[in-house]
Order: structure tokens, then sequence, then C-alpha cells
């Protein structure tokens, strides 16, 4: 809590932004001390005044900012139905739009829809079949069997390679099938007992007798699959082989045949877990060809859920909404369509998104961000004392070598292949999966393009990208709801985008998994050895730092599986601080709403986690998320940051305080 000499001098010396509630200052639980949990202290009062909507599993910032971008995508696709422009990508989204919208045709359809996929499952005959038709699917965004995408070499990032790696199962995550707490057990026996043999049962009752056989083939295969901190290692899921290699790991697949039927041409593959494939080889033999079909089926209806009639769209909310995450209902028809769309075309809403939403000023406003960050990184970088001068000398080329994307592509996806109708939802997914399947299998053969974005710019959330050594950075990620732009202090947005975005974005580099590739985007290690003993030490005490966390019942926090991302938090944070400390704003020390530009930095980055979700949420994000739950992405990092503890007065009575010598520091 600030102290009587800091509210003495509040009186005298406060000055607001403008007439509207601070951004940080409103949402603050003067209740909460600081030090025992900021993170309630800094979101306390926001989140007692926000339930959780029922159609939500949790309430954050994101939300917020969704509901925003729902707004306007909103109003673009209403004008697309009222147009009559025959302008292609205004077309695009009326037929779109208009069929997902559609209920009345949608009800009256049925499984009509999805006969001939069912069909060619019915006369499955064979092993090579079997193979033909997981092919088939996975084209119109099936997965099925295991999962296989086209990215660019890890270990030449100048091409694009194939990869085959684990998957296939139905529920979230592999330790599902095993782990033995109430909770796990409870969902595990729904999903079991009750949804597989409803979904089953929607296209013919007698398949609702195969679900126990459809789980245990599932089961089988996570028997297999890595742990998800197991797929965090890119040396060890980096199995590269020719074809032939593989065919010898899979005596019973003819993977030329499977990549002819995708239209691959490749002579090699990358296999990220040669053990897994070896079982599913064997499960090809050992399991009846009537199990696998209704294991189809099932992942058929259960991939295509959303867009058929009310019953089996109610049924697959049960279990994955209300059971897998606590939603109490479904979102209004008009926002699940949208969502729909953003995966089929969601560029192309883009080019309208950012007409009216991110101005040329807003964009060079966090470039110039973008800047201050890498500034302040390399002189942290300089001043390590922990490190050798070779290997920063490395990291400095690395870190200059990183491309920036800020806002929205300079070259827009041309989506003129992109086949759309006024008369089936289902039609439109199929065709926008194929599309989208020909896209990637097209870029075998050619260059990799470094200029593409993998996110569009109506989106709150931000990526790096080892491969390329970038960062990228959507227009919907700097968005405060309800604030323009201008409106915001720097001192809350070097916290809230310069730390919690940028700075995060780019210690992605240096984690421990992309400090693994260097400057060009290649897996290959650059480090001398003893500075790799140095940041292995450090980053471990990290993970036993979060490995004590118990957020729910029993569960812990893996700090293994969300050790990347805990990095990314702290360096983020110090480094943006870094940033912050040359500016105006800093230096002046001005109080505004009562709180130090320090104070105002540490609450606009606690403003980029403002969130609460239900215990389901909590639960399953435990065990598939790689990132902390956000209420520990505030407090986890803040309890290593020295200039936190001054800017709030934390002492060693506060239940956050970690002594000096136990704080963690890596950048």
């Amino acid at each position: 809590m600030r102290n009587l000499i800091l509210l003495i001098v509040v009186l005298f010396s406060t000055f607001t932004i403008n007439a509207k509630e601070d951004v940080v200052g409103k949402n603050v639980d003067t209740t909460v001390i600081p030090g025992d949990d900021f993170f309630n202290y800094a979101n306390g009062n926001w989140i007692k005044h926000n339930p959780i909507p029922a159609a939500y599993s949790m309430w954050s910032i994101g939300n917020l900012v969704q509901e925003d971008v729902w707004e306007k995508l909103k109003a673009i696709n209403e004008n697309a139905l009222k147009s009559e422009s025959k302008d292609e990508n205004t077309r695009k989204i009326h037929d779109f739009y208009k069929t997902a919208m559609d209920t009345l045709a949608i009800e009256q359809t049925k499984l009509t829809p999805l006969q001939t996929d069912l069909n060619k499952i019915a006369q499955i005959k064979s092993i090579p079949d079997l193979l033909n038709e997981i092919a088939y699917l996975s084209t119109i965004g099936v997965p099925t069997g295991f999962d296989l995408g086209i990215y660019q070499d890890m270990k030449n990032s100048d091409v694009y390679a194939l990869y085959l790696s684990q998957g296939g199962i139905g529920l979230p995550d592999r330790d599902y099938y095993f782990n033995d707490d109430a909770r796990t057990k409870k969902i595990v026996k729904d999903y079991k007992n009750v949804h597989l043999k409803r979904m089953l049962h929607f296209v013919k009752r007698k398949y609702q007798r195969s679900s126990n056989q459809v789980f245990n083939l599932e089961k089988s295969l996570a028997l297999k699959s890595r742990k998800l901190e197991d797929l965090r290692d890119p040396y060890a899921n980096y199995n590269k082989m020719s074809v032939a290699q593989l065919n010898q790991l899979t005596p019973n697949i003819n993977w030329n045949s499977f990549f002819t039927a995708l239209k691959i041409n490749t002579d090699s593959v990358i296999v990220g877990q040669p053990e897994f494939f070896t079982q599913f080889d064997s499960l090809l033999q050992a399991v009846p060809l009537s199990t696998w079909k209704n294991y189809l089926r099932f992942h058929l209806l259960s991939n295509y859920a959303n867009y058929l009639n009310e019953k089996i769209n109610k049924e697959d909310f049960r279990f994955y909404g209300k059971v897998l995450r606590g939603q109490q209902e479904q979102l209004p028809r008009w926002k699940r369509a949208l969502s729909w769309e953003e995966g089929a075309m969601g560029e192309l809403l883009g080019q309208l998104y950012v007409k009216d939403n991110f101005s040329p000023q807003t964009k060079e406003r966090y470039e110039n961000l973008c800047d201050d960050v890498f500034a302040a990184f390399a002189e942290r970088i300089k001043n390590l004392d922990w490190m050798s001068e070779a290997t920063k000398q490395k990291s400095l080329q690395k870190l200059n070598a990183v491309t920036k994307k800020v806002g929205y592509p300079d070259k827009w996806k041309d989506f003129s292949n992109l086949i759309t109708t006024d008369k089936s939802l289902v039609e439109n997914i199929k065709n926008a999966d194929k599309f989208w399947n020909d896209y990637y299998v097209q870029k075998l053969n050619k260059p990799v393009d470094r200029t593409e974005w993998d996110m569009t710019p109506q989106t709150y959330n931000a990526y790096y990208n080892p491969s390329n050594n970038e960062i990228v950075l959507p227009a919907g990620i700097f968005v405060i709801p309800g604030y323009k732009d201008s409106e915001i202090d720097d001192a809350v947005i070097y916290g809230y985008a310069a730390a919690s975005t940028i700075g995060h974005e780019i210690t992605h580099g240096f984690d421990d998994e992309g400090r693994q590739f260097d400057a060009k985007g290649n897996l290959q290690n650059w480090w001398l050895p003893e500075d790799e003993k140095e940041f292995n030490e450090k980053a471990q005490k990290y993970v036993e730092q979060f490995n004590n966390y118990i957020v729910l019942d029993s569960m812990h926090i893996n700090g293994e599986a969300t050790l990347g991302e805990n990095i990314a938090d702290l360096g983020g944070l110090v480094i943006a601080l870094d940033a912050f400390k040359k500016t105006q704003q800093y230096k002046e020390g001005k109080l505004i709403d009562g709180f130090t530009p320090l104070q105002r930095y540490f609450l606009g980055y606690a403003l980029g986690w403002l969130s609460h979700q239900r215990d389901e949420e909590l639960a399953t994000r435990v065990l598939t998320d790689v990132h902390s739950p956000a209420f520990l992405r505030v407090n986890g990092p803040f309890s290593n940051i020295d200039d936190w503890y001054n800017a709030f007065h934390v002492l060693p009575n506060n239940k956050m305080y970690r002594a000096p010598s136990e704080r963690v520091r890596i950048w």
C-alpha cells in the first residue's frame, strides 16, 4: 500500500490526463496489500464488479478487446449483406456471414452436408482405404491419427518442410487419459461414457456401442504421446528422415501413396515423435477397421459440430464448453459466426478493420516503442555479469537481426482462390479448409515468404517466430478498451505494451527454447558451454519457483512446460522498465491519480493480465497451456524485480517477498 507521506503528496500533486476515470487507478482494490497479492491489488476492483458472463469460461481485458473488435466486424458483415457491390471480397464476406446466420437452413439439412464424407468412411475396407480417408479428412480440417503441417525447416529456415507430429485424440492433452486426480477422472468419465456415445449416436444409433473402443484407441495414441514439457525441446522433436526411412519406421503405411493423395511432393519429412508413429503404425493392424471407422466418424462430427444442427451443436458445447471450461451458455450466434469467419478469411476482414482502427500515428508510436525496447535490451545484454563477451556479441547480432512487424502486413494474402457459396455453411467451411490446405501444400515448392503474418491485425495477441527471427504485433494487442491511444500515459503504455508484449516477445528469442535458434532462424547452438550452463542454472531456479505454486485443488503449475513464457514475462518487464526510465514522464516523477510513474508502470503491466476464470477453465489450462495463469504472470515475475519492491514498499513480512539472493535474474 502507498504510505502516509505519499498520500499527503497526492493532495497537492495529483493531476489527471482527462475527465475519464484513470485507466489503471479505477481497477485498484485498496483493501489488498500490494506486497501480498499484487495481481488482486491492481485488478481486484475490476474483478469484483465484472463477473464472468454465462457464455464465457473467463473474463479478461482480452475479452473486452474482442467485444470491441466483434462490434466493428459485425458492422462490416452487415454492410456486406446489404451491399450490391460486385467486389469479390465483399461477396465472400456476404456469402459466409449469410450462411453462418441461416440457422433455419442448417436445421433443415441436418447431417446432409456431411453425408458424402460419412459414406466414404462407411466404404473403408482396408488399411490403405483408411489411410486415404485420413489424408482426405486432413484437407477439410479434420486431423485424425496424427498431425501434419508445413512450416519452415528449423535447421534451414530458407525452405519449407513437411512435419509429422503426434495428435489424433479428442481430449485436450495426453495427460487426461492417465491422470488420477478426481477432477480429471470426472471429465474423462463424461467423455467416455456420455459424450462419445451421444456423438456416435447422432450418426447412427448402433455406432454408440463402439464408444469404449474409440476411447481405448485414443488412449493408445496418448500412451506414446510426449508430455507438454517434452514438446518444448526443439532438438528432441526434430527427426528428419527420407520418405524411404519413414516407410521403414512404419511398415504398414505407404507414405508415398499418402503424400500423393495430398498432392504433396517431398523426398524428406521431419518427424516430431518417432515412437508415436511406431505406435500409430501398430494400431493400424491391432485395432479393427470397424473401430477406426467409428473413430473417424466421431472426429468428423466433432470438428464440424459448430456448423451443424442444434442437437449436435449443443452436445459438443455441453462437453467442450460446460464440462471442460465451465461455460454456462453459448455465445450469441453472430459472435460465433464471426469467429468462424476469422478462421476462414481473417486477413480479408483485417484489411477493412485497420482502415478505421489503427492510424498511421498509432502505428508510428508502437514502432518507436519497439525501437526503445530493443535499445534497452541491447544495453542489458552488454551489461550482463554472467555472459561471456563472445556470446554477448552473438546475442547482439541476433537482436539486431530481428524483424519488427507492427499493426498489419505490408502485403495482404490473396483470397481469390477461396470459393464461397450463399447456400451452405458447411460447404463454406470445407472450402476454406481446402483453401488453406492448398495454400500450405503449395509452399513446399516455393521460397519462404518472410513478409507473411500468421495472425490477423484484429487479433488480441502477438508472437515471436524463431525461424524468421521476428516479432509480430497485431493492431489488436495495443487496444485498451474505452480509451483512445492518445489518452494513455507512457508509464501505462510501457507496462501494458512494451513489457507484456514487445519485451515479452523479443525475450522469446532468448528464452530456454528460442535461444537455441541463431540470427538467421536456424536451430543451431551458438552459445559457449559456460554461458549455457549459467543460463540453465538460472532457468532451473525459475522452474522451481513456479513448480511450488498450487493454483487449484492439488494442481501445481508445471514449471518446465511454462518456463519459456515465464522467462519472457520476466525479461519483458525488466527490459521495458529500462526503456521507460529514459522517458520524460519517469524523469519528471509527477503523480497521476496518486501513483508515481514507476507504480503506474507496474499497474500498466498488470492491466494486460486483467482477468478471472472459472475453476474448470483454470484446471484445463494448467494441463494444456504453456502459459501460467494470469495472476502468476504478474505475481511470479514481480517477486523477482527490485524496482517493484521499492515502488510499493514491499517488506519481508509480505507474502510475495523473496530474499534478494532468491530472486531470479536472467536478462
